[in-house]
């Protein structure tokens, strides 16, 4: 074999087949953003502009590299390193020309020269590119149809195209020097509120969670999981509702959920008696909910909180009840088809003790523990994310260092020299690949935030924020609950081209003026309606993404798997009304208010699964399922009188289900 000619090898994750050169040069670009984070984060924050500008640098540099131009079972070749080359330079200009010239630039806002123009053009159509490698292409198509909409006007580089749109769509249009402008040199484009968020609170807390995935915390969570709940009916589908509650709120990525716990609960609850399609569809449901569960939620507690000018704490304490629910409402289904199906749980000797388990990975609870308590401590999440990570790393050295120097020597394995040489070049290759995974999880979140900021900026510059709110209204002839509906559609027909995080930002930036102006929802609830509804995608046909990446493990067909992701995770639809209709549990009030409201949210949830899959305690004829449907929606109503016919109905329905099961003779009985 050919040394100076190695072979390429197949990158983490399964993106592309990489010469190893390629992977050296991920790996340096990688490190450096992670590091240039860190710094930033902890230890001198810099500029507005300067951070973004050095962010968007290095992680489309990143991108680029990651990503091939002709897609991953395709080798670069000349034409590929040709097109590759353009584009590293692209990136380099899009960030450095902002952060050479910035004086230069502020001093001239509004008037800008030829050259400020054409480096708003490059880095426009670089990021544009950046996305389709990362993101994909429906991100990249839809920021080319806001950009083309800006120029279609009378006044704009596209005049005839105005007078194919509709008139309530009709604006002036714009030049290409307003909105270069717009999209590149100012606060409200590809630099605005949603890269500034990816760059500065996402990305610390995906280095975080992309440590603990590193260090093993995958599978103590799922350990955890598998001791508590491991014994009883359909133990392995209940450890994956827990676990992936763990884990989806920090890995940040439901797929990414779906792959990592899913492969460990998936073939175990085929085993114990759950469908493939079961199975499948209740990893991806878990694994949907870990989005919507404090403290992390993904991506979306940040963006919510600078949107509405919330404390992040804030965010993370109101979020809490509402992921209960989800994840309750997950756990009895699970508990329900265990029932129906006749499933017992594992058997003691297969499962791992807690104590073993605590045992073996306390340190991990230290990190998350601190944390909460910086949180708590009203800490900046930017500040909080840089002392996570670095607790993380120094109970990880810590723990190994006490375990090399004081319980191996007693096991008969000194330290010597050599060993001590080894153990640090390991522990040097376990922090570089922390620092690498972490720069690569955030690669599609930031691009996804910097197309987002593309569509933002047209929507502020034409306008059309305040044009779908009035179409919205059209549409639902001032009914909330048919803008609701309306909201849902968007948010799905949007989540078949874009990735949650950037269909929740264009959701919000077109509906949330309509649901707060036009229909009075207060405006913490409206973005939490939309960011809830955003993640419908993840598990609803004909785009289900999580439940198709469960299918995959589960050797399940994808569709059928898709609607047994959409039935378990129901509370996607009906909690964020529950928000709406009774906004005490999220904006507060006295404590019996938001005590009652709480109570029925989650009896209307439980009635909700029995009254889906006909069994509670024991099977549930048409006619009580029927009125206890009835009573759900008459406890969403907001009315004192229609909320206590409706739990007075299920609880009777419900109690009259327990008697009728306690009455059964149990099998073997004479």
């Amino acid at each position: 074999m050919n040394e100076s000619n190695p072979p390429p090898v197949l990158m983490p994750g399964g993106n592309a087949i990489q010469p190893r050169l390629v992977l050296w040069c991920i790996t340096i670009v990688a490190v450096a953003l992670s590091l240039f984070q860190l710094y930033s984060a902890g230890i001198q924050p810099l500029g507005l502009f300067y951070q973004r500008g050095i962010h968007l640098a290095l992680i489309m540099l990143l991108a680029f590299l990651m990503f091939p131009a002709f897609g991953p079972n395709r080798k670069r070749g000349v034409l590929g390193w040709s097109i590759d080359l353009v584009f590293f330079a692209g990136a380099l200009i899009t960030g450095g020309y902002l952060v050479l010239f910035l004086d230069d630039i502020v001093s001239r806002a509004g008037f800008w020269n030829d050259t400020d123009i054409l480096v708003a053009c490059i880095a426009t159509v670089t990021v544009l590119e950046a996305s389709r490698r990362a993101v994909g292409l429906g991100m990249t198509i839809i920021g080319v149809l806001a950009i083309v909409y800006a120029f279609a006007g009378p006044r704009g580089e596209l005049p005839w195209l105005g007078e194919w749109l509709p008139g309530i769509l009709n604006h002036r249009g714009y030049s290409l020097d307003r909105v270069a402008g717009q999209l590149y040199l100012g606060q409200e484009g590809i630099f605005g509120l949603p890269l500034g968020v990816a760059a500065t609170y996402i990305f610390i807390f995906v280095l975080f969670g992309a440590f603990l995935e590193s260090t093993g915390a995958g599978k103590f969570f799922i350990d955890m999981a598998y001791a508590a709940t491991g014994r009883q009916r359909g133990g392995p589908a209940k450890a994956a509702v827990l676990a992936s509650a763990g884990m989806g709120s920090i890995s940040g990525s439901a797929i990414a959920n779906v792959v990592t716990t899913g492969a460990f609960t998936i073939p175990l609850m085929k085993k114990l008696g759950y469908q493939p399609k079961q199975a499948g569809g209740i990893e991806a449901a878990a694994s949907t909910g870990g989005q919507i569960m404090p403290p992390l939620m993904g991506a979306g507690a940040f963006l919510i909180a600078e949107y509405t000018n919330t404390p992040y704490l804030d965010i993370v304490k109101i979020s809490i009840l509402p992921a209960i629910m989800y994840f309750a409402t997950v756990y009895l289904f699970v508990h329900i088809i265990a029932l129906k199906q006749g499933m017992q749980g594992m058997a003691r000797a297969e499962l791992p003790k807690m104590r073993q388990v605590m045992k073996d990975g306390w340190h991990f609870l230290l990190p998350l523990a601190v944390l909460v308590w910086l949180l708590a401590m009203s800490l900046s999440p930017m500040r909080v994310g840089y002392y996570a990570v670095v607790t993380m790393v120094a109970v990880a050295v810590i723990r190994y260092a006490l375990w090399y120097f004081f319980v191996a020597p007693a096991q008969g394995q000194p330290v010597t020299l050599e060993r001590t040489k080894g153990v640090i070049r390991a522990g040097l290759v376990k922090l570089v690949e922390g620092l690498e995974l972490g720069a690569r999880n955030a690669v599609a979140v930031s691009m996804a935030c910097a197309v987002a900021g593309i569509i933002v900026g047209v929507v502020g510059l034409t306008g059309l924020g305040l044009k779908f709110s009035s179409m919205m209204l059209a549409f639902s002839g001032g009914n909330l609950v048919l803008a609701l509906v309306l909201v849902l559609l968007a948010s799905l027909i949007l989540g078949m081209g874009l990735p949650v995080t950037a269909s929740y930002i264009v959701l919000i930036v077109l509906v949330g003026p309509a649901l707060t102006n036009e229909f009075g929802v207060p405006l913490l609830i409206a973005h939490l309606v939309v960011f809830w509804y955003s993640q419908d995608s993840n598990v609803t046909p004909p785009i289900a993404l999580a439940g198709f990446a469960g299918a995959a493990i589960a050797g399940s067909k994808p569709m059928e798997t898709g609607f047994q992701a959409w039935k378990f995770a129901k509370g996607l639809y009906l909690i964020p009304l529950f928000m709406v209709f009774n906004p005490e549990i999220i904006v507060g009030g006295p404590v019996l208010v938001v005590a009652w409201n709480a109570l029925i949210a989650i009896l209307a949830l439980c009635a909700f699964a029995a009254a889906l899959e006909g069994y509670l305690f024991t099977r549930m004829a048409w006619l009580p399922r029927l009125a206890i449907t009835a009573a759900i929606v008459g406890v969403f109503y907001p009315s004192l009188l229609t909320e206590v016919l409706g739990v007075v109905v299920m609880v009777v329905v419900i109690g009259l289900n327990w008697s009728a099961s306690r009455r059964e003779v149990p099998a073997g009985v004479a």
